[in-house]
């Protein structure tokens, strides 16, 4: 009899800390379909984002379990892949003993609640899941917050992974300790000696992927990886129509172009995410706090450039862009050090963590594991 281990289960994913259901909005496949890892399977909607679910295994696509329109809880059975000599019998009584798991206490507790801790006199908020042996930070950019990682934090199961939202951005307090990549690298410094993180694998995306590449300069010891992921810092070109726009906006009709210019896909820009930007957006401070960031950041149009000066540094180099980024050019990625590796994604803009994010959690766990 064939095994269930050759029956692979397509499930509603868990986006975000606060993600309990998901929307299926469309399906992009056809039963009888041969699915490859990282082909777009599906199209699901959550009260924040939609985004499709990506394929993690490969497989023919035997049967779609859910229905367009129907809402589900996170692990709920979406669809099947399994190769033709599986029986019609055996897929059915796969769907019929699929039970969603609850989470417990301790899960919820594990993965899916915010935390915060005191870094320079500075209430920060952050996320911690796991208890591997290898630790994982992620830094997110410009205007954004660790819900930028929402597709990519559970893609590391055995590791310990950490991503925190920078001063003046997110629920950190509203506040800045400096206005520089000196100073902002040096706060992520403080805050891995808060939780007593002598060193991890760092990804840092856009401004994140500057502030980790300097912290790699001024502080080596702490870095076992780096990946930076259309980051800034290596050439002097950031499309500052973003920036200050994005400071600037006070609507969402303000907004949302302005935010579009991060997709590839603008599909992808909800009007539950322009909302929430907004909200963020007005909170007491926060303009003056992002403005302060930019002027300090792209005088003159230009930024600091600590990716140019990564040469010869020990910790491993992976970077990213996506071929229609907008805002930092993906030209830049010829400013690469010799021996790094650089991957440039079709179909991607500005975030190609959630646009193209099994791909990008892919190359992540190659980067993390000592894998080329």
């Amino acid at each position: 009899m064939m095994s269930e281990a050759t029956i692979i289960p397509v499930v509603m994913p868990k986006w975000g800390l606060s993600m309990r259901e998901g929307i299926v909005n469309e399906w992009l496949v056809d039963e009888g379909e041969e699915i490859t890892p990282g082909m777009p399977i599906l199209n699901v909607e959550t009260d924040k984002i939609a985004n499709a679910v990506e394929a993690t295994d490969g497989g023919v696509l035997r049967r779609k379990v859910a229905g367009e329109g129907d809402v589900l809880p996170v692990k709920a059975l979406l669809g099947v892949l399994a190769p033709p000599t599986v029986s019609e019998g055996q897929i059915d009584d796969f769907i019929q003993s699929w039970v969603v798991a609850d989470v417990d206490e301790d899960d919820e507790e594990q993965v899916s609640v915010d935390r915060f801790i005191e870094v320079n006199d500075l209430r920060v908020r952050y996320v911690r899941k796991g208890e591997g042996t290898e630790t994982l930070l992620f830094i997110h950019g410009f205007g954004g917050d660790l819900n930028n990682w929402l597709f990519n934090l559970d893609a590391f199961p055995d590791a310990t992974v950490v991503a925190l939202d920078l001063p003046a951005h997110g629920q950190t307090e509203t506040r800045l300790t400096g206005n520089s990549l000196a100073a902002l690298a040096g706060f992520v410094i403080e805050f891995m000696q808060a939780l007593e993180m002598p060193a991890a694998h760092l990804i840092g995306h856009s401004l994140g992927g500057a502030i980790a590449a300097q912290l790699a300069l001024d502080a080596p010891q702490r870095v076992r990886s780096l990946t930076l992921i259309g980051s800034a810092g290596f050439g002097p070109e950031i499309n500052l129509s973003y920036t200050q726009g994005f400071i600037d906006a006070q609507s969402r009709r303000d907004l949302k172009p302005v935010v579009e210019l991060l997709f590839a896909d603008t599909e992808l820009v909800s009007r539950q995410l322009l909302d929430d930007l907004l909200k963020y957006k007005r909170l007491d401070g926060v303009t003056d706090c992002l403005q302060q960031l930019h002027d300090g950041l792209f005088s003159g149009g230009q930024t600091s450039l600590p990716g140019q000066r990564l040469s010869g540094l020990t910790p491993p180099l992976l970077l990213i862009w996506g071929e229609e980024d907008a805002i930092v050019p993906p030209e830049h990625a010829a400013l690469a050090p010799a021996g790094s590796r650089v991957v440039r994604i079709a179909g991607a803009g500005h975030m190609p963590q959630m646009e193209k994010s099994a791909q990008v959690n892919q190359l992540l766990q190659q980067h993390v594991s000592g894998e080329r």
